[in-house]
């Protein structure tokens, strides 16, 4: 697998110059290799041909009209390769092509982070080597507008169910969850291990399917559009 290099190898895409270098001389600083760090989405794409990375950090807004290039970029790269980790760095929640890039490669190996978010370095860095390895990291904020976008959720949920899954996409734990629904965290626990077994996740570790259910959430299956 990729993650079992010891180098994180960094295509980097971002139009602000000073941003640009400022997060290559950072990813550097600390073992990562940054192979490229381009300025829009069509250089992104050759860049990704070219050296076959292990990861993609990308602006979402770049030229040539500052819209969704970016995001779109790295939606057509995940389809590609799904195994290719990719995480967008962004100043906006863009919600055209967000869900489609959060779903694709089975909602493995991608991020979507806010950049007025990341408030900490070693967080930073620690989010990125999570989606190398196989994770995916998600801002709150970014979850909490996306399912802004549906009223109904998946058919299959409890009204209770549903608004657990709400609560876990907003990002409280079950202990949490408890306090704001004053119920036990057992009782919380049994509705998770309800939703996850509803939406017939894959057996991995607690936490990505958690996540997993809340991309499965927000694609809305059975959901009507606004």
């Amino acid at each position: 697998m990729r993650s079992e290099r010891s180098v994180v190898r960094v295509v980097l895409a971002e139009d602000g110059v000073l941003l640009r270098e400022g997060l290559a001389g950072l990813l550097t600083r600390f073992g990562f290799d940054v192979v490229a760090a381009v300025d829009d989405a069509a250089a992104l794409r050759a860049a990704v041909a070219e050296h076959r990375p292990d990861l993609v950090v990308t602006d979402i807004r770049m030229p040539p009209d500052f819209s969704d290039e970016g995001l779109r970029a790295a939606v057509e790269l995940r389809r590609a390769d799904p195994d290719l980790a990719v995480v967008a760095l962004s100043q906006y929640v863009e919600l055209s092509y967000s869900v489609d890039l959060l779903d694709s490669g089975g909602g493995r190996r991608v991020g979507y982070l806010l950049k007025d978010r990341v408030v900490d370095v070693e967080d930073f860095v620690a989010a990125l080597r999570q989606v190398v390895d196989g994770g995916t990291v998600v801002d709150p904020q970014v979850i909490r507008q996306l399912i802004n976008r549906r009223r109904n959720p998946l058919a299959e949920l409890s009204p209770r169910e549903r608004e657990v899954l709400a609560l876990i996409a907003e990002g409280h734990s079950n202990a949490a969850i408890a306090r704001r629904l004053v119920v036990t965290e057992a009782t919380v626990g049994k509705h998770v291990r309800s939703i996850l077994s509803k939406l017939d996740l894959p057996q991995t570790e607690d936490t990505h399917r958690r996540v997993l259910a809340v991309l499965v959430y927000l694609r809305g299956r059975a959901a009507t559009p606004d």
